[in-house]
């Protein structure tokens, strides 16, 4: 549904939302294959913040130099 990976001096940043008909949405932050975040919401409402805190976060990073 939703993926971003950035990339800076051999590290990777990633940010997913995924859809599942029988848990809801699926909202998870990486770093490096690591998971630093993984949240289950079944209220859209709580998706749609996720995906502005995420846009917020890629706009960070990019103005520090991550590239996608």
């Amino acid at each position: 549904m939703f993926v971003k990976e950035l990339h800076q001096a051999g590290h990777t940043k990633r940010f997913v939302i995924n859809a599942s008909a029988e848990k809801g949405w699926e909202v998870r932050e990486e770093q490096d294959s690591q998971v630093l975040k993984r949240v289950w919401y079944t209220d859209w409402h709580r998706v749609e913040r996720a995906m502005q805190t995420f846009s917020h976060q890629i706009t960070e990073l990019a103005h520090l130099g991550w590239t996608g």
